[in-house]
């Protein structure tokens, strides 16, 4: 088996060519940030967070720590800090797993199947427990207030691909010296 560095760089490199935006913090590749989209056909459909994720020193044998940082309303996930509840990955967590897995699988599942048993956001939960149709759309306010692309730290630029954006250079450099003729 591979050093956990390696294996850190291997599964880094994977969330990223997954198509998964991921923005590195410093130099190293123990933290950085994950642009997660709600899942389809749920209640969080249409939103985009901005994910900071941590590996452990002993990842992949020990689980990432995974945090919202713009708004989510969810049972499992602490409002103010962020947090998911680390039991949802660490019960489950396995070496076999990788980040992908985490962002393919584990966020959706939570998203989908939040347990109120267990809540960093007990107003969520209590919520979700009396009145779901209120929660439901309590949740949604929250997807349109906070988790908008921009609120995800995504610049339009950013959702252009490199050859487009090449290409509005070019027309624009061609337009600048068409429109100024030599005197």
């Amino acid at each position: 088996m591979s050093s956990p560095s390696k294996r850190r760089e291997m599964d880094l490199m994977k969330l990223m060519m997954s198509d998964y935006k991921v923005e590195m913090v410093n130099d190293g590749m123990q933290e950085f940030f994950v642009e997660f989209k709600g899942p389809t056909e749920s209640i969080y459909q249409g939103g985009v967070w901005k994910v900071r994720v941590e590996l452990p020193d002993a990842y992949p044998y020990k689980s990432p720590s995974i945090g919202f940082i713009n708004k989510i309303y969810h049972p499992n996930v602490d409002e103010m800090s962020g947090s998911v509840c680390l039991d949802v990955i660490n019960q489950t967590w396995s070496p076999m797993f990788d980040l992908v897995n985490v962002f393919e699988v584990f966020l959706p599942q939570l998203l989908l199947y939040p347990n109120p048993s267990d809540p960093l956001n007990g107003e969520a939960a209590a919520l979700m427990m009396r009145d779901r149709p209120a929660y439901e759309q309590k949740v949604k306010e929250y997807c349109e207030k906070y988790a908008k692309p921009e609120d995800a730290g995504i610049t339009p630029e950013d959702n252009s691909s490199d050859e487009e954006l090449s290409e509005e250079e070019d027309d624009s450099g061609d337009e600048a010296i068409l429109g100024n003729p030599d005197p």
